[in-house]
């Protein structure tokens, strides 16, 4: 079982995982269920339509964003130096565990990059009206890929009603090792392209 973490704690992945290479960070969430409707609802079907959250990593040198081939995201699965992959793109976030995985080889990633931003939207969330208020039980996870022990575990407690963007966590350089930083900050940035300007 891996260390818990509180939003804005960080945690060392290296110092005390001689070897680590590779690691995944997963991310799911659950939809609310909505009460209400009762026998209609099940003879007519569901209005509320199902929510497609997307998962990415955004690759910084320097703490900037210079490149649009440096996120990793269901259009562009592979990172061009091959050391961050997503693992497809989950359409509902049904069922339990991971909904989306990326996978980061940190012993490989580039020596300019230091740090890696792991974000989640809501795809079309203005246009279908879709907030972050209508998902629980987020969380990120990081697992050592050599035996899948889980390293550490965020869950998102706060209130994020509105926000339609969310920026889970950070994966970044310091003084030689790796560490993770748990943000959770909710964002009302449309989309992946706005995300990205944040750190431009």
């Amino acid at each position: 079982m891996g260390v818990s973490l509180q939003k804005g704690q960080k945690v060392s992945l290296t110092k005390d995982n001689a070897g680590l290479a590779k690691i995944i960070v997963g991310l799911g969430w659950d939809e609310v269920q909505q009460s209400g409707g009762g026998l209609l609802r099940g003879l007519f079907g569901s209005s509320q339509q199902e929510i497609d959250c997307d998962a990415s990593a955004i690759m910084l040198k320097n703490g900037k964003f210079v490149d649009k081939d440096d996120v990793v995201y269901f259009g562009n699965l592979k990172h061009k130096s091959g050391t961050v992959n997503h693992q497809g793109d989950n359409l509902t976030g049904a069922g339990d565990g991971d909904d989306e995985q990326i996978v980061i080889d940190l012993s490989r990633v580039p020596a300019d990059y230091d740090k890696i931003v792991i974000v989640v939207n809501i795809y079309q969330a203005v246009q279908r009206r879709q907030h972050f208020g209508l998902i629980q039980n987020a969380f990120i996870r990081l697992v050592d890929a050599r035996n899948n022990n889980e390293m550490c575990k965020y869950n998102l407690t706060d209130n994020y009603s509105g926000m339609t963007a969310m920026i889970f966590g950070e994966v970044y350089r310091h003084n030689g090792e790796w560490k993770f930083s748990a943000i959770g900050q909710g964002t009302t940035d449309p989309g992946l392209s706005e995300l990205c300007r944040r750190y431009v």
